[in-house]
This record gives structure tokens, sequence and C-alpha cells, in this order.
């Protein structure tokens, strides 16, 4: 029997500010085994998602009394070597105030790059080296590090821009949501989920049809996610296959769903 009545599949960006209109965030939504399909935002001069409320319409989704599994294309957390530099409790929670008290990239009218030039926030006191990477990147062919920017298919940008919107769902949301897997590998029967991912795992399984790069990534997410739940397999995602220490590594890092 699945676990989920519903996926959403979310294509992050970190460009621009957080509530500029953003061509690379792009958001589907499967219910039940139905096609994935494009969720637009509410009609308003901005024909793309802004970040701010690409949150709140989240939000707003999660308080809704349905099992719902969420995955989003950004790093949840840093890897074991940031916490280490900077003398951090390893509490996931923790370290996304810390972050955001830092990198304030919620704030209206900012851009990743502003925080990373010294403008605002106090960017240089929570930096990390860009061949760190995290257990689950190890793990994950062509990964990219949190902290490389400005390369090709970089995630640093969106990562950095996405990781106050997390803080902000989990205290806004009024039904709790389970975010895996700082919250537990275990998920509760009848709690929505909330989970990173890594759609080139994925989109390549998919027949493209008219969706540009962003959409097929969204709509891949949601279609794994989806069809994982409905054959059975997702369980098996959701517990993978780690030694005790690489648990407890994960538990702080974070960890993408889908790799095994």
């Amino acid at each position: 029997m699945p676990q989920f009545q519903r996926y959403i599949g979310i294509d992050y960006s970190g460009a621009v500010t957080p509530d500029s209109s953003c061509k690379g965030l792009r958001v589907y939504v499967a219910e039940g085994s139905g096609e994935p399909i494009q969720v637009q935002p509410r009609p308003s001069p901005r024909l793309y998602w802004t970040r701010r409320g690409l949150a709140e319409w989240l939000c707003e989704e999660l308080d809704r009394d349905i099992p719902t599994l969420v995955g989003i294309d950004h790093a949840f957390s840093f890897p074991m070597a940031y916490f280490d530099r900077h003398t951090l409790p390893r509490d996931w929670q923790s370290f996304l105030v810390d972050f955001r008290r830092h990198w304030p990239t919620d704030a209206t009218a900012t851009y990743v790059s502003f925080i990373r030039e010294g403008g605002i926030g106090d960017g240089s006191k929570r930096t990390g080296q860009p061949d760190w990477f995290r257990l689950t990147e190890q793990w994950t062919p062509t990964a990219k590090s949190v902290f490389r920017f400005g390369v090709q298919g970089e995630v640093a940008t969106s990562t950095h821009a996405g990781l106050p919107w997390l803080l902000y769902v989990r205290k806004q949301c009024k039904r709790p949501v389970h975010f895996w897997p700082f919250d537990g590998w275990e998920v509760p029967q009848g709690k929505s989920v909330v989970a990173e991912v890594y759609p080139s795992l994925w989109t390549k399984r998919y027949p493209k049809d008219n969706r540009d790069g962003d959409e097929q990534a969204a709509y891949a997410v949601a279609a794994w996610l989806q069809r994982a739940d409905l054959s059975g397999s997702l369980d098996g995602f959701l517990s993978p296959s780690l030694t005790a220490e690489e648990l407890g590594i994960a538990r702080i890092e974070g960890w993408i769903l889908g790799v095994v």
C-alpha cells in the first residue's frame, strides 16, 4: 500500500533574488497514480515562481491533510568538515539557524553573490572548501561540492539560496513535517516528508516531450517518487544500506533520496 497520496518535484534555482521571477524554479505534482502536472504560480505580473512564493505555497500544501512526499533539488546540509571548522553543534536545525544568521539569502533584494562579496550578511565566517564533499555526494556520480561556485552544473548557489527557506517551511508549517533523514530514517505513517533529491539520477528515464531542462528535472522527480512509492521500493531508498557510523554522519550531512 502506498505511503503517500501526492508527490511534488521541485527543480530549484539560486538565481536572482528571493522575490524575483525565476525561470529555473519549476514544480510538478502527481496525485495518486496520475501523471505529474506542472504547477504554475498564482497569477501576477511575475511569469515564474519566486523562492518566497514557492516556500509560502509549499507550506500551504503541506498543511493540507494529504500525506505528501516532496523532493527538492539542492543540498539540505553541509559536510562534517564544515561543522568541525566552525565548531557547530551536530544538530540540523541549529545548523540552519546559524547558516541563516550569516547567509540571509532570504532577505529582500538579496543575491547570493551580494553575501559572497561581503555586501551584506557575514558569509565569510561560514565558508567551506570546494573539494569538501558530503558522504552522499561521494556516492553520487557527477555530484558537485556545495562550496564550488561558478562551474557548470553547480549546486552551491541554489543550496546557499535554499537553506533559509527550509528553515522557513520547518517553522511556518502548522502540521509537523518530517525532514528526511534529519528527523529520522523511519517516516511516521501519515506524515508528509521533505527530502533532498538529485534529478540527474532520473531525467533520462522519462521522455522529455516538450519540457525544457528545468521542467524535465521537476517532472522526473515527481514521477520517480511516485513510481518508487507505488512499486513498494521506496522503503528501501528511505533506509539505505549504511553502517552505523555512516548513518550517524548522514543524519547531520543529509542524504540524497535514491542514492544507494
